[in-house]
């Protein structure tokens, strides 16, 4: 593969199966999402709850809202646009804002959450299953059947207990709203459903048949995930280095801290203070990708000096648990650099990296020098699911360096060949495929 070019790869999360749950308000949708949930036991599963999506109301229609008198009830009052465009971000494996709605306001407030990485979505409302752009995107439909007098009871509760509703208003918008919009709007999904579950949560045989079907669809995506790897990993042993893979000049000094990091013999005390050492300089020739600019000061003999000065700020993202072993050296390096984390762990069973943790640093995409630091990198696995977060996350990618003690070239190509643009910075290119062992000796477990 020539330099430069770049290899199409998606992460696990790149193709979220997307459930769809419709049904009367108060057939105990949620209840049989969370349900679903519970059966599957997995993570990276998340219910998206379609009253998120309600539209922004007038103040003429905030009026007759908090009269009981405006109708929620209709497709009209969901914002479908912003909906698929969520769902399509998801879908991409991108990352999506999702509006926070208050119904004691009946108002859209400005904070918003985050979804990101999930591997299956499950959309629950009323309208799951009107928009034929939300259809598109549904890997199952199913519609939750229950009797008009329970769903009536159930929706009282909810509103009185926890919208701060009062009996009258909620029964004055059942029969004005939402009685009439079931059989107009609600009841003709039933028609294009997959599966009609009837008695919500007490129907077991169905939460576990919808169950086996989404493990069924992950597995599948699974196996597609792990010939994308496999891929990858054959292109990386045909390919040279790239360029953007730098090592560290072997002098001297180098070459005996790798002598006592790599001799057994070697004390724990001395081991954490020459890797300490060596760490300092991988951040320091990281550093060098900051964007500079020219800086003029007055020296103390009252001459003029032009120099240089960073044009912008950095921040370091630990890839645990590994690369909490670089925060030392770090720290003397660039006391004030923001710190994010991300925990990435590998399945035992698949071999496939998976993303259980994130928690990045503010304003990230605005740094012009963005670490990822990780002391080994071995398959490159963990490493491009790490970028790929950045990456989703709005870091441009000529911005993002990844510094490491050691790698492999199979590792480093393989990470280089789906983001050419990205830096590497390691003190030695160690084995292929080598287990990882500077952390167990760093922090001693």
């Amino acid at each position: 593969m020539p330099s430069g070019a770049r290899t199409q790869y998606s992460p696990p999360w790149g193709n979220a199966s997307i459930i769809g749950v419709a049904g009367s308000s108060g057939s105990g949708k949620t209840s049989l999402a969370l349900a679903i949930v519970a059966s599957l036991n997995l993570p990276w599963v998340v219910i998206l709850s379609m009253d998120s999506f309600y539209k922004p109301l007038t103040p003429e229609q905030s009026q007759a809202a908090f009269r009981n008198e405006f109708d929620f009830d209709a497709p009209d009052a969901i914002d479908f646009d912003v909906l698929v465009e969520r769902l399509q971000a998801i879908k991409q494996g991108k990352v999506a804002e999702i509006p926070v709605y208050s119904f004691a306001k009946h108002a859209r407030l400005e904070q918003t959450t985050t979804i990101y990485s999930p591997h299956v979505v499950i959309l629950e409302g009323i309208f799951a299953l009107h928009d034929q752009r939300v259809l598109d995107m549904l890997d199952l439909r199913i519609f939750a059947d229950a009797d008009g007098d329970l769903c009536l009871s159930r929706r009282l509760v909810r509103d009185v207990k926890e919208r701060g509703r009062d009996i009258e208003g909620c029964i004055k918008q059942w029969f004005g709203f939402v009685k009439p919009n079931f059989y107009r709007f609600v009841s003709p999904q039933r028609e294009i459903a997959d599966v009609i579950i009837p008695r919500g949560i007490e129907n077991k045989v169905a939460i576990s048949m919808v169950s086996d079907q989404i493990r069924r669809t992950l597995a599948s995506k699974s196996a597609q995930h792990q010939l994308e790897l496999q891929r990858l990993g054959q292109i990386a042993e045909e390919s040279p280095l790239s360029p953007n893979a730098i090592v560290l000049e072997q002098r001297h000094q180098l070459q005996a801290i790798h002598t006592l990091l790599l001799d057994p013999a070697t004390s724990k005390e001395d081991y954490i203070f020459y890797f300490d050492r060596l760490v300092t300089m991988l951040i320091s020739k990281a550093i060098d990708f900051l964007p500079f600019e020219p800086e003029q000061v007055i020296t103390p003999q009252n001459r003029m000096y032009m120099g240089l000065k960073g044009s912008a700020d950095m921040s370091a993202v630990v890839i645990l648990r590994g690369g909490s072993v670089f925060e030392t050296g770090l720290r003397r390096t660039i006391p004030d650099c923001r710190t994010g984390r991300i925990l990435i762990q590998t399945n035992p069973k698949t071999g496939e990296p998976e993303l259980h943790y994130r928690a990045l640093p503010p304003k990230l995409k605005t740094d012009g020098l963005v670490m990822l630091l990780d002391p080994q990198m071995s398959t490159g696995g963990a490493a491009l699911m790490a970028v790929r977060v950045l990456v989703d996350h709005g870091v441009p990618e000529d911005r993002i360096v990844f510094v490491t003690y050691m790698a492999g070239r199979v590792g480093v190509n393989r990470v280089l060949s789906v983001f050419p643009e990205v830096r590497v910075v390691m003190a030695r290119m160690g084995e292929d495929m080598e287990e990882r062992w500077v952390e167990t000796r760093y922090l001693g477990c």
